[in-house]
């Protein structure tokens, strides 16, 4: 071979294997992604607590200012969130899904930086006004949004498995479940499993659960559960919080998907009002927070108290179901995963006190997963989110039964599941329409 040719073949191998080669460009893009993301998410988690932190506080010292501050707060939200951007509105979680179908496209708006910054600033304003949201899904849309700039960043094509590994390790982050975030991204966000994809996610899990666990430490989202139900009561408790909280989580998602989609002559019009409708909205939270004191925010301490078997009023559940339904149709941006876990936890006090011998915690975790299955219809995501946010690993049998028990509960009131109904309302034609 002459040393021309042999020049050749090395200029063909650094191209193919050298640093600027694809293979090395996407698995930078991939690592730049998971670590940035992985630390958006931890000052998100932060700022998100802090801003529920002063809520409360101000509400210790002016108990009856949230009648005032919280529908005038929700109005001003939304009308900023849709004048600004408003593909920011709601979970987040939709967005993503709809962006799967044109990613590219999507950086246009669903998953664009701008976007990705309203999303940031107007959940935490949401948690400023007591609204009854949560971090986590805004976390998955940012999450997403990060790892196709990534990309992009390294002249790598954004494919739908880019989004789907940025929501996932988003999901990871924000609850420190990474075994949460891969089920979530098979489950919820893919729509088949390719394992192509699967490898991609699990990348982006790691790398930024490494991120999390590096800078926050190794901790358990609700406090750890060491509690475990004996057989004869697990096919007690099951079966019923099972049945209960598939109907009930159900009911939330068919009132939320019938309210954004409903041709009914009065929902028609309270559509075309966004303001008005979400300071009545707005009005509702107030009255529930300011009558109960539990209900303002994410309603994270209520539920790991609950969990842990401290008692709680049997009205917690039905108001915060309440609360959170009030937020989550006006339109604020902000996610229903924690409000919908504290929901299922005051769900599940209400079922331990059929079920006196039965160790307290355990019923309860039963009645979250029953309820969270219903809500979001992921029976495996719902099962492993818990189960990792509490250390209930002796619960996994009774915690899966009773999410399938819900999931299939859940499609006698609401066949279409809550996040792909909601999708809809994303794609261009539905947008157009909204606006």
């Amino acid at each position: 071979m002459t040393r021309g040719k042999k020049m050749d073949r090395v200029r063909v191998l650094a191209r193919r294997h050298g640093p600027t080669a694809p293979v090395w460009r996407r698995r930078m893009a991939i690592l730049t992604g998971a670590v940035a993301l992985g630390l958006v998410a931890l000052v998100f988690a932060k700022v998100a607590d802090t801003a529920n932190h002063l809520f409360l506080m101000v509400v210790q010292r002016q108990k009856w200012a949230p009648l005032l501050a919280t529908p005038a707060g929700f109005a001003l939200l939304v009308w900023l969130t849709r004048r600004i951007a408003p593909d920011a509105r709601g979970s987040g979680i939709p967005q993503i899904m709809a962006a799967r179908k044109d990613p590219e496209g999507a950086m246009m708006s669903l998953a664009s930086a701008k976007t990705a910054v309203v999303k940031f600033v107007m959940t935490i304003g949401a948690l400023l006004v007591g609204a009854s949201v949560g971090r986590e899904g805004p976390t998955v849309q940012i999450s997403a949004t990060i790892m196709a700039y990534a990309h992009r960043l390294f002249r790598m094509p954004v494919r739908a498995s880019v989004m789907i590994a940025g929501g996932a390790a988003g999901v990871a982050a924000a609850f420190n479940t990474p075994l949460a975030g891969v089920t979530f991204a098979i489950e919820e966000l893919a729509a088949a499993y390719e394992q192509k994809m699967t490898l991609l996610v699990m990348t982006a899990v790691l790398i930024s659960g490494m991120v999390s666990l590096g800078l926050s430490g190794d901790y358990v989202y609700f406090g750890a559960m060491t509690n475990t139900l004996p057989l004869k009561q697990a096919l007690l408790v099951t079966p019923i919080a099972g049945i209960i909280g598939g109907l009930t989580g159900g009911l939330f998602a068919r009132l939320m998907l019938d309210f954004s989609r409903s041709q009914a002559k009065p929902l028609l019009r309270i559509r075309e009002h966004p303001g008005l409708s979400a300071g009545i909205a707005g009005l509702v939270v107030a009255v529930v927070g300011c009558t109960t004191g539990l209900t303002w925010g994410t309603s994270y301490e209520p539920a790991r108290l609950i969990i842990t078997g401290v008692d709680a009023p049997s009205w917690f559940g039905p108001a915060k179901f309440v609360s959170t339904l009030a937020t989550a149709v006006s339109g604020l941006p902000g996610g229903i995963f924690a409000p919908s876990l504290a929901t299922g936890a005051g769900l599940g006090e209400l079922l331990r006190h059929l079920f006196p011998l039965a160790p307290a915690g355990t019923v309860v975790l039963l009645g979250m997963a029953g309820y969270f299955t219903g809500v979001v219809r992921a029976p495996l995501t719902a099962v492993v989110i818990i189960s990792e946010a509490t250390a209930s690993h002796g619960l996994l049998l009774p915690l899966l039964a009773t999410a399938l028990i819900a999931d299939a509960a859940s499609s006698v009131i609401c066949p279409e599941r809550l996040y792909h109904g909601l999708s809809h309302g994303f794609t261009p034609r539905d947008r157009d329409a909204d606006r």
